[in-house]
C-alpha cells in the first residue's frame, strides 16, 4: 500500500518515486522533440511558420480533448494499469507518426502527433497527482522537482538525438534543394531527408511498448487520492459530497497552468524560430531548445535544494514570476544571441512553476483529486495557444514585441496565483485554518 500522506516505507517509497522518475524522463524525451520536429516539417512539408507550427499544437490539443476521459478511464483501471495502457497509446501514436512523416503525410502526421499526445495525457493525469499525494503535500514541489530533473535531462537529450540523426547536414541539404533542377529531384531530395525520421519513431514506439509491461509488473503501489488528499479539517464530512465547482483555487489554477505551458513551450520549442528571426544559422538553431531545458535542469536542482527547506513552493514561484517578466524584458531590448540567451534563462525561472502550481491548485481536492487533476492535464492545451498565437502574430509585428505582449501578462497572471490565487475559497473548506500555506 502507498504512503498517505507521512513517513513513507523508505525502501518502497525510493522505488515508487525511481519508476515515476522513470516515466518522466520517457514524456520529457517525447515533449521536448517538438522543437525540432519544428524545423523537420518546416523543411520536410515545404510549410510556414504557422503551418511548423501545427507540430506543438496539435501535441498539446489532445490534453484538452482527452484529460476528462483519462480520469474516467484511471477510476477503471487505477492509476498503476493506466500509466501502461497510457504508453500503449503513446506507441502507437510515434509509429503513426513515424510512419505517415515517412510517407510526407502531413494531416497523418499530425494525427500521430495527437495519438501521442492523448497517450500522454492519460499518462500525465496519473503521475502527476501520484507523485504529489505519494508523501505529505507540503513537500509535493520538492518530488516534482525530482521529476522535472528526469523530465528536462531528457528534455536535454532529445534535441541532440533527433538533430544527430535526422537533422545532420541541414543546411547542406537546404543548399541542395534549392539547387534541385526541377520538381522531381526536389521530390526525390525531401522523400529522404523524411526517411531519416523513421527508424528513431519505431524504436520510440518499441520502448514504450516495452515499457507499458514493465510498469503493469512493477511494485508501484496503489495510491488513494480520496485518502491522501483529503482535506484536514472539522468539515471532512461535507468535502465528500463536495463538487469540483466549489474549489476557486483549483480553477485559478487550470488558468495558470494553462498560462504557465504556454510560456514554458514558447521559450522551448519556440525558441529555434526566434532564433532564426534574427537570421541566425539553422546549424545553431535546431539545438537551441536543449539551451532552454539546461536551464530548467539548473532550476530544478536550485529548487530541490531550497524548497522547503528555505523557500516554500509557492513563494519561490512568486519570485520566479518576478524573474519571468525581467527576462523577457531583456530579450525585448537586446538582439542575436544576447537575446536568444534571455529566452533560453527562461527555463530557470520556470522551472519551479509546474512543481508548485499543481499541488497547490488540486490541494484539499480528496476523492475530487483525479477530477481534479485532469482539468489540470486539459490546461496543457496552453502549449498549444500561445505558440500558434506567436507564428501568427509575427507575420505582422516584429517578432520580439510579440514575444513580450504575449509573455509578460502571462508571467504578471502566474505571479497573482501565486500570492493570492492558490487561497481563493480554502477558508471555505478549512475552518481550522489548517490549509493555510506557510
Amino acid at each position: 500500500m502507498g504512503n498517505t500522506g507521512s513517513n513513507p516505507p523508505s525502501a518502497g517509497y525510493a522505488t515508487s518515486v525511481a519508476i515515476i522518475g522513470g516515466l518522466f524522463f520517457v514524456f520529457g524525451f517525447v515533449t521536448w522533440l517538438n522543437g525540432p520536429l519544428i524545423i523537420f516539417v518546416k523543411l520536410a512539408f515545404n510549410l510556414d511558420n504557422v503551418g511548423a507550427f501545427l507540430v506543438p499544437m496539435a501535441f498539446y490539443l489532445s490534453y484538452f480533448f482527452l484529460a476528462l476521459p483519462s480520469a474516467s478511464i484511471l477510476r477503471i483501471t487505477g492509476m498503476k494499469r493506466g500509466m501502461g495502457l497510457g504508453l500503449l497509446v503513446m506507441a502507437a501514436g510515434a509509429a503513426l507518426f513515424g510512419e505517415f512523416a515517412t510517407l510526407r503525410i502531413y494531416p497523418g502526421a499530425l494525427s500521430g502527433l495527437f495519438v501521442l499526445g492523448a497517450g500522454l495525457a492519460l499518462l500525465q493525469t496519473a503521475v502527476n497527482p501520484y507523485i504529489s499525494i505519494l508523501g505529505p503535500i507540503e513537500s509535493a514541489a520538492q518530488r516534482i522537482a525530482v521529476m522535472g530533473i528526469c523530465n528536462k535531462g531528457a528534455g536535454i537529450l532529445a534535441p541532440f538525438v533527433i538533430g544527430t540523426l535526422v537533422l545532420s547536414g541541414i543546411n547542406t541539404f537546404e543548399a541542395r534543394l534549392h539547387a534541385a533542377s526541377n520538381a522531381q529531384a526536389r521530390d526525390a531530395l525531401l522523400n529522404a531527408f523524411a526517411a531519416h525520421i523513421q527508424m528513431p519513431y519505431f524504436v520510440m514506439a518499441t520502448i514504450l511498448a516495452l515499457l507499458a509491461l514493465v510498469v503493469v509488473r512493477s511494485p508501484l503501489p496503489d495510491v488513494h487520492a480520496g485518502e491522501a488528499n483529503r482535506m484536514p479539517s472539522r468539515r471532512n464530512g461535507d468535502v465528500r459530497s463536495a463538487r469540483i465547482s466549489q474549489f476557486p483555487h483549483l480553477w485559478l489554477g487550470v488558468l495558470c497552468l494553462f498560462l504557465y505551458v504556454g510560456v514554458e513551450v514558447m521559450a522551448g520549442d519556440a525558441i529555434g524560430t526566434y532564433g532564426l528571426s534574427f537570421h541566425l544559422p539553422l546549424e545553431q538553431t535546431r539545438f537551441f531548445t536543449s539551451l532552454t531545458l539546461t536551464a530548467m535542469l539548473v532550476g530544478y536542482l536550485v529548487g530541490m535544494i531550497a524548497t522547503p527547506r528555505f523557500i516554500s513552493q509557492q513563494r519561490y514561484m512568486s519570485w520566479s514570476a518576478v524573474l519571468g517578466v525581467l527576462l523577457v524584458i531583456g530579450a525585448y531590448v537586446t538582439h542575436g544571441y544576447v537575446s536568444v540567451g534571455f529566452v533560453a534563462a527562461l527555463g530557470f525561472a520556470n522551472a519551479m512553476m509546474w512543481p508548485a502550481i499543481f499541488p497547490l491548485a488540486i490541494k484539499g481536492l480528496g476523492h475530487l483529486t483525479e477530477r481534479g487533476s485532469a482539468f489540470m492535464i486539459m490546461a496543457i492545451a496552453g502549449g498549444a495557444v500561445l505558440p500558434q498565437l506567436f507564428a501568427h502574430l509575427m507575420q505582422y509585428f516584429n517578432f520580439q514585441l510579440v514575444f513580450l505582449a504575449l509573455m509578460a501578462p502571462c508571467y504578471l497572471y502566474i505571479l497573482y496565483y501565486s500570492l493570492y490565487g492558490h487561497r481563493v475559497g480554502l477558508d471555505t473548506h478549512d475552518s481550522a485554518g489548517t490549509m493555510e500555506t506557510q
